[in-house]
C-alpha cells in the first residue's frame, strides 16, 4: 500500500517502493504549493487522465550535468550554421476559438500542447489538460519555462520544465524537425552551465537520454546535491547569450 496525500507533506523518499520503481504516494492536488514542495523533495508527478494523482521519486534518477551535454558533430555542425533561433519562454500567444470567445494560449502552452501531442506508437499522453493547467500556473508565478526551437518562423521543436534555484527539473521535449529537440537541450545545458546550475532531473533512463550524455546517480546523492542547489539565488531573467556556439 502506499501512502494517501491530505495535507502538503511528502513521505520520505526512502519509503518509495522498489516495483514499480519510485511510486511514493497517490491523492493530493496538482497546485503550485504542492508541485513546489514536491520538486524541492525530489518528488515529480506523472499519471493518466482519470486516474489518482500518482507521485514518484525513482532510484536510481537519470540527470544531466549541464557541462556533460554530448554533441555529435553532425549536431555541432548544424548549431553552428545559424539557421535555427532557440528562445526562451518565448512562442507569440495565440489565439484558440472555443464556443463564444477567444481564448488566448500562451507560448509555454504551445510547447506543452506540442509535447502532448500523440506520438507513433504511443496509445496516449501523460500530459493531459489537468497537468497543462497546473504547469502553465507555474510558468505564471516564473518557476517553469520553456525553451522552443524556431526555423524560419516556425516552432519545430523544444522542451520544458521547473527550475528552483540552480536546479532544473526537465520534463518534455517535442521535435517536429530532424534534431530540433536536441538543438533546444543543447542551448539549455550550455546556457544553464554558465549560470553555473547543478543538474537537469531527466527523471526516467532512455536510451536517447544517455545517449545526450545523461546518468543514473542513486537516489541518495541526487536528494543531497538537490537541496545544495534549490538554496542558491535564482537566475532573475530566462535570456540566451548569443554566444553559445561561436
Amino acid at each position: 500500500m502506499i501512502p494517501l496525500l491530505h495535507n502538503n507533506t511528502f513521505p520520505p523518499v526512502t519509503q518509495a517502493l522498489r516495483s514499480p520503481n519510485g511510486l511514493l504516494a497517490a491523492g493530493g492536488d496538482l497546485s503550485a504549493d504542492r508541485l513546489l514542495e514536491a520538486y524541492r523533495h525530489g518528488v515529480f508527478p506523472w499519471f493518466s487522465a482519470g486516474e489518482p494523482i500518482l507521485w514518484w521519486s525513482p532510484d536510481p534518477r537519470m540527470v544531466l550535468f549541464p557541462n556533460e551535454f554530448k554533441i555529435s558533430n553532425s549536431l555541432r555542425k548544424t548549431l553552428r550554421n545559424g539557421r535555427h533561433e532557440v528562445r526562451f519562454d518565448n512562442a507569440p500567444s495565440t489565439g484558440l476559438r472555443t464556443g463564444h470567445f477567444d481564448k488566448l494560449r500562451t507560448g509555454f502552452e504551445q510547447v506543452m500542447r506540442a509535447c502532448a501531442a500523440p506520438r507513433a506508437g504511443a496509445s496516449g499522453t501523460w500530459i493531459h489538460e489537468e497537468m497543462i493547467a497546473a504547469y502553465c500556473e507555474l510558468h505564471r508565478l516564473g518557476h517553469a519555462h520553456s525553451v522552443e526551437t524556431w526555423l524560419d518562423g516556425e516552432l519545430v521543436g523544444g522542451l520544458y520544465g521547473v527550475a528552483l534555484g540552480k536546479m532544473f527539473f526537465g520534463e518534455s521535449m517535442f521535435s517536429r524537425r530532424t534534431d530540433a529537440s536536441k538543438i533546444a537541450l543543447a542551448h539549455l545545458a550550455a546556457q544553464l552551465a554558465r549560470w553555473n546550475f547543478g543538474m537537469i532531473d531527466c527523471q526516467m533512463n532512455t536510451p536517447h537520454l544517455a545517449s545526450l550524455g545523461a546518468r543514473e546517480i542513486p537516489r541518495k546523492d541526487f536528494i543531497a546535491r538537490l537541496q545544495d542547489l534549490i538554496n542558491c539565488s535564482p537566475v532573475p531573467v530566462w535570456q540566451f547569450d548569443k554566444d553559445l556556439f561561436i
